[in-house]
């Protein structure tokens, strides 16, 4: 009786990659070449950020903001806190210069707050002290459930985040976004029906204004 054999274990992506190098750029000086197990300085960044970054200047048009965001994460200690202690250094870093190069930068990460992609709050160094670096993945879909994120960019982002197996992201913030609606409308239904003064106003949660599902 023959036996079949187990399947051979498919080679992970870095390791495909390393067999294509040795291919393509055999006994390429490793000096040129940059490797996080190796060098200092790194990061964790989401794979889907470029176009996050297409889609944040898409709705930033003279302004654009997605520079801005990458460098926000390139600073990142490995941690969604960014501590900002001088603003003009992550200003320049954007690629502001000139008297006005903070003032810039500020109007910059005040457009990702309003997108979601970062949280913020005061300190020593201003209204950017301290920032929290939104889920990526969870931001763009903040924006497409607003409408601001046109379906040719958003296929393929769909296409890249279930390519890095990120679409779990997507689905569970759709799932608390429809939690919570059905949450307001409970409440607002409760509130109609009561007599006046007798519950609470309801909040503004910060649900996608859109209808898109």
């Amino acid at each position: 009786m023959l036996i079949p054999k187990p399947a051979a274990k498919r080679p992970k992506m870095s390791e495909r990659a390393q067999q294509q190098q040795e291919l393509h750029f055999p006994g390429w000086p490793p000096l040129w070449l940059w490797n996080r197990r190796v060098h200092h300085g790194y990061t964790t960044v989401a794979r889907t950020l470029p176009l996050a970054m297409q889609a944040i200047d898409d709705q930033s048009k003279g302004q654009p903001a997605g520079h801005t965001l990458f460098c926000l994460w390139a600073r990142s200690p490995d941690h969604p806190l960014v501590i900002i202690e001088n603003p003009a250094t992550f200003a320049a870093e954007a690629g502001f210069t000139g008297e006005r190069a903070v003032d810039t930068w500020r109007r910059r990460m005040k457009r990702l707050v309003e997108l979601k992609f970062i949280a913020a709050k005061k300190g020593p160094a201003g209204d950017f002290s301290y920032v929290l670096l939104q889920n990526p993945n969870v931001a763009m879909e903040w924006m497409r459930q607003s409408g601001l994120v046109q379906d040719e960019l958003y296929g393929r982002f769909l296409v890249r985040v279930t390519d890095v197996g990120g679409l779990g992201e997507v689905e569970a913030i759709r799932s608390l976004w429809t939690a919570e609606r059905a949450a307001l409308a409970a409440a607002a239904a409760a509130q109609s029906a009561a007599p006046a003064n007798a519950l609470p106003a309801l909040t503004n949660t910060g649900l996608p204004t859109g209808t898109t599902s």
